[in-house]
Parts: C-alpha cells; structure tokens; sequence
C-alpha cells in the first residue's frame, strides 16, 4: 500500500521509545473517579487518566498499580503492557499516522491500546509483544527512510 507523502515524511522523522515501566490498563467505576483524580496526581509520568461515562480509565505503572488498587473497592485492570512513545510533535490535523500504524501492528498479530496527547501519540502493547511490536515498527520506518 502507498503511504500519503506527509506521512512517509512523518515516519522518517519519528523515533521511537520503549518505555522501561511495564503499566496496567485499569477501569475504575465512576463513583470513584474523586478518588482517581486523587491518586494520578501524585504519580510520576506516565500515566494517563480518561473520563468516560461509564467508568474511568487509567494507565498506570505496575508497580504503582500494585500499592494503590487497594484503595477502589471494585476495578478491572489488564496487564501488563509496555508503553511505546512516537517522538515526534505531530499536528492534530495530521490524517492516518496512526492507521498506518496500527496496520502494520496488525498484519503482526500485535493489538494495541492508543493513547494521544495534545503532542505526541502513544501505543500499550501486551508485554509478551513488545519485541516483535517494537521490531515491526522500526521495519516500518526504516522503509519511510529509504
């Protein structure tokens, strides 16, 4: 499949970083989303903190998952997950940086849980599939580069 130029661009300027922290995807229920905002401030980065209306989603490290689970009286977590950051600012007008992405991922076997910030796109991939994941995508740029 031809790549849109910007995004041929985009990709050959990107670097990823594997983060070192394996992280846990967590659904709390709403009734304790004071108790959530409470916690996520204290945290070092990353972690991410998603209001939704049937629950609140965080993205925690492990280990800090660990201590502070005790605190919610009812959650679904799942994990754990590497954390992989595209270091590159990209513009919120950009069009499929993440869909060709995620495709290539895909055509790998790997599912992936997304997470944007106003600069930079981030992806969860199991533990388990981090080599391959971070093989793929390195594959994938060094084809944007040739």
């Amino acid at each position: 499949m031809a790549l849109d130029e910007n995004i041929r661009r985009l990709l050959a300027e990107t670097e990823i970083t594997l983060h070192p922290d394996s992280f846990m995807i967590v659904s709390i229920d709403r009734s304790e989303d004071d108790k959530a905002r409470g916690i996520i401030a204290d945290l070092d980065p990353f972690s991410s903190l998603t209001f939704d209306v049937a629950e609140v989603s965080l993205v925690v490290k492990a280990e800090d998952w660990a201590v502070l689970r005790k605190r919610f009286e009812e959650y679904r977590e799942d994990g754990p997950y590497r954390l992989i950051t595209f270091d590159i600012v990209l513009d919120l007008s950009i069009v499929g940086f993440m869909a060709v992405v995620s495709r290539r991922l895909a055509n790998e076997g790997v599912s992936i849980y997304a997470l944007s910030t106003f600069l930079r796109d981030h992806i969860l991939v199991k533990e388990g599939d981090c080599a391959k994941t971070v093989e793929a995508l390195r594959s994938l740029i060094a084809e944007t580069r040739q």
